[in-house]
């Protein structure tokens, strides 16, 4: 078992594993290759805590066995029961029995009280992937990390692989923990230097595989979709083309001779610049085809994302609308692709936004799989350098319910994200940005989670037997941080008022004239986009009923949607009584406030706390406070020149 040395633990510290180390355990069954993890699990905690940890043999004196009782390694299932003294995971697959492991780890001594009647788990989601968008190569412009704010990548280093992956499998370790069973390794947008990965560079993609595999993580790949013209020297891409598909096919056969159990491919196509079957007359449904033929032998997925929109719009053309792209691209070709294609749908329309509607793709396809994506990674929330939990962000995703009957999370074949872990000491760059990549992997494995109990059980995992004061203290510290940073950013819906490129810190028209088509189109009379079908862009007409008509007036439209659907006047009364042109003044002072609380609650932490992560989480929350006061000066005094209406508290707006 790998000790984790100079880099934190998580929340899998060895603290955790007390309540199961200081028992007799039993691992029967197998042979099988993550039976034989979960043993050395517990034999590494009883080694701590003074148990024992036995395999096939006999039960006798055992506080907890997990019997393996088949070989389906598709089950991911468990039961978990206790009577007559011994608490019993039962799986017949060995994904299932690693899971019930981490279950009984996160339980403590509540799995070995009293008796627990037989409770079978079984995850909503068959999928639960993680995108990273690593490079080999440092690139110019992203870095060795596009949108990575937690240093280097865990599994690249100056164009190389690394060659110590003791990491790597500690990141398996804890993602396994926490439901993860995929992991893409590079970045969407396939590079020179990472199109090699499929090829002669295939043998490190083979190497990160050996060592997630004992936690049940399948290894995928971004591929390019012009990689038959760059490597392999044919004068054309077209999916239709044979001796392109010959290509793909016998690359992905190499691949699975080397990888067996490989997940699949991960395109970015026809989006941003990146290359795709539109040069070729071809749809995407040609596109990923093509690709899922060649996997389809092999048991392998393509998910095929559904980014895809005009980046050079003209900012004068109001008629153009970013948001409706994705329905207008995919819905016309529902049921036409292949059963191995998952389309891999934002949940927002626009990208990653603290504040955006449901995507009405999701709901929208019933005959083709979907996998719903989200930003775990924080672009558009902090770059990790603000606290900004985002668990109650994507419950509202999830159970967003897309025609008023099954839910967003229920609807999907998988859940995805673009991962926020590096190679820094913490794995998140800020500390506690680790809630967020635990509540995915939650959130994945039930949608219809609590995410408030979901973070309790990452406090309670990440600290150990702490006192009730320090786990207070991080609950009141995140739960409402998704909130306090919209009320300082982006104010009812609108977004993209950042800092062009890097996208991190105010500027409101930043982007307001630029190609990229992300507007919020304010000016002397008022602000917001119109979207409505009577007199916008029509997007609110993609939603079915009932939201089609909720979002189609300005007097149904909730608050926080209310300009991300319509342009409205600044003395526009809200459902909440307030003005629009106050509501932003007085979130944005309140923003500030919370900020402010929030430190002083960590601050007041520092004697519970280990002095170098206390530290860590001081100095970003100085860099919170002071942008968050420059997104409050920049914010209110902009729209005070716009509006001409001053504050009606009175308070200075610069």
């Amino acid at each position: 078992m790998t000790d984790p040395g100079d880099f934190d633990a998580a929340w899998l510290p060895d603290a955790a594993f007390r309540a199961v180390g200081a028992r007799r355990s039993l691992v029967r069954g197998g042979p099988d290759l993550l039976a034989d993890t979960v043993h050395r699990e517990l034999a590494d905690a009883c080694a701590r805590f003074g148990g024992e940890a036995v395999r096939g043999a006999d039960a006798g004196g055992a506080g907890l066995v997990l019997d393996l009782t088949g070989d389906n390694p598709a089950d991911e299932g468990f039961t978990l029961g206790r009577a007559d003294g011994v608490t019993t995971v039962t799986a017949s697959g060995g994904r299932g029995l690693l899971y019930g492991l981490f279950h009984v780890v996160r339980l403590g001594e509540d799995a070995f009280a009293g008796d627990l009647p037989p409770r079978t788990h079984r995850p909503a989601l068959a999928t639960r992937m993680l995108d990273h968008w690593d490079n080999v190569a440092v690139h110019p412009v992203t870095g060795q990390v596009e949108r990575g704010y937690a240093g280097g990548s865990l599994f690249w280093a100056d164009g190389e692989a690394r060659g110590d992956l003791d990491r790597v499998r500690a990141y398996g370790r804890l993602l396994a923990a926490c439901g993860i069973n995929a992991v893409a390794v590079n970045n969407v947008n396939v590079h020179a230097t990472e199109a090699r990965l499929l090829t002669d560079r295939l043998g490190d993609v083979a190497a990160i595989a050996d060592v997630l595999r004992p936690y049940g993580i399948r290894t995928h790949l971004s591929v390019g979709f012009a990689t038959p013209m760059l490597l392999g020297g044919l004068p054309t891409a077209d999916p239709l083309d044979p001796a392109v598909r010959a290509w793909w096919a016998a690359a992905t056969a190499r691949v699975y001779e080397a990888i067996g159990d490989f997940g699949g491919f991960v395109v970015k196509a026809d989006s941003e610049g990146r290359p795709g079957p539109f040069a070729y007359g071809r749809s995407h449904a040609d596109g990923a085809n093509m690709l899922a033929a060649a996997l389809e032998p092999h048991g392998g997925t393509v998910h095929w994302r559904a980014f895809v929109y005009d980046h050079r719009q003209d900012w004068r053309d109001r008629s153009t609308d970013r948001a409706r792209a994705a329905y207008d691209h995919f819905t016309p070709l529902d049921g036409r692709f292949a059963d191995n294609v998952v389309l891999q749908v934002k949940h927002g329309p626009m990208d990653f936004q603290v504040r955006e509607p449901v995507s009405p793709l999701i709901g929208a396809m019933p005959d083709t799989r979907l996998a719903v994506e989200l930003q775990v990674t924080q672009e558009y929330t902090g770059q990790q350098r603000h606290v900004c939990w985002l668990g109650p962000m994507w419950s509202e995703v999830l159970r967003f319910r897309p025609a008023g009957g099954t839910s967003a999370g229920r609807l999907a074949d998988g859940l995805v994200a673009v991962s926020n872990a590096g190679d820094d000491r913490f794995w998140t760059g800020h500390p506690l940005a680790q809630a967020n990549l635990y509540a995915f992997g939650r959130l994945a494995w039930d949608p219809e989670a609590d995410p408030r109990a979901v973070l309790d059980e990452w406090i309670a995992l990440t600290h150990p037997g702490a006192p009730a004061r320090l786990a207070e203290g991080l609950h009141a510290i995140l739960d409402g941080s998704w909130a306090t940073y919209e009320k300082y950013t982006a104010p009812l819906g609108v977004g993209f008022m950042v800092q062009p490129g890097h996208h991190y810190g105010p500027s409101v028209d930043g982007y307001e004239y630029s190609p990229w088509g992300t507007y919020h189109f304010a000016d002397r009379d008022g602000v917001g986009v119109d979207r409505s079908v009577a007199t916008g862009t029509g997007f609110a007409g993609q939603y079915a009923e009932p939201w089609a008509k909720l979002y189609e007036s300005p007097d149904t439209c909730p608050d926080e949607l209310l300009l991300f659907f319509h342009h409205v006047p600044y003395g526009h009364v809200l459902h909440s009584g307030t003005t629009v042109i106050q509501h932003i003044y007085d979130t944005h002072f309140e923003g500030v406030a919370e900020a402010e609380e929030a430190r002083r609650v960590w601050a007041g932490l520092a004697d519970l706390v280990e002095p170098e992560r206390h530290a860590r989480v001081a100095e970003r929350f100085e860099e919170q406070l002071r942008s968050a006061r420059e997104w409050r000066d920049q914010i209110n005094s902009y729209f005070l020149r716009k509006s001409g209406v001053p504050d009606a508290r009175g308070r200075t707006v610069h």
